[in-house]
């Protein structure tokens, strides 16, 4: 394969997992899931960037994150609601990747520090914006549901990462 055919194979790898990690995130705002605290979700686009992470590498999931934010955010949500997600995709990201090279993380540990990480970007965001000490208040929850979801997208990562490689190695080779 040449580098031109290289470089085609992965934008449309990439484009594709952008695609459906927006489309995750557009069918996630459709679900009417609240637990009656503002801001808490499944993060259901988060699957894509957990694979991404996975498969490819921490520099795809991070720009994979970011436009993914951007997108749905000038498609379905505000401005204050990008700048919430991109100060948690800023931290979760990161640390995801630290997580997942120590190798003493599962594939849910490493997601669910992400979900935790994700949430306190987004609190610090909120309390940069709105300086209260009342905003502590919400920090367990935040904290008790980032792990919740992060424990939940990762096991579905885990259930389907192998059954991925295994088709992506029949695909491929």
């Amino acid at each position: 394969m040449s580098l031109s055919n290289k470089n085609i194979k992965k934008t449309a790898e990439f484009s594709l997992l952008l695609a459906l990690a927006v489309l995750m995130g557009y069918l996630e705002m459709l679900i009417p899931f609240s637990f009656g605290i503002p801001g808490i979700k499944l993060g259901l686009a988060n699957f894509i960037i957990v694979l991404v992470l996975y498969l490819y590498s921490a520099k795809w999931a991070y720009a994979l994150s970011i436009l993914r934010v951007l997108i749905i955010g000038a498609l379905f949500s505000n401005y204050s609601m990008v700048l919430y997600s991109l100060c948690g995709v800023c931290l979760c990201i990161p640390l995801m990747f630290f997580l997942k090279k120590s190798e003493r993380f599962s594939v849910v540990g490493v997601s669910a520090g992400g979900g935790v990480m994700h949430n306190i970007g987004q609190f610090t965001a909120a309390y940069i914006v709105l300086p209260s000490p009342a905003l502590f208040y919400y920090l367990p929850f935040l904290m008790i549901a980032g792990l919740a979801a992060g424990i939940l997208i990762g096991l579905l990562v885990q259930m389907t990462l192998p059954r991925i490689k295994k088709g992506i190695r029949k695909f491929y080779f």
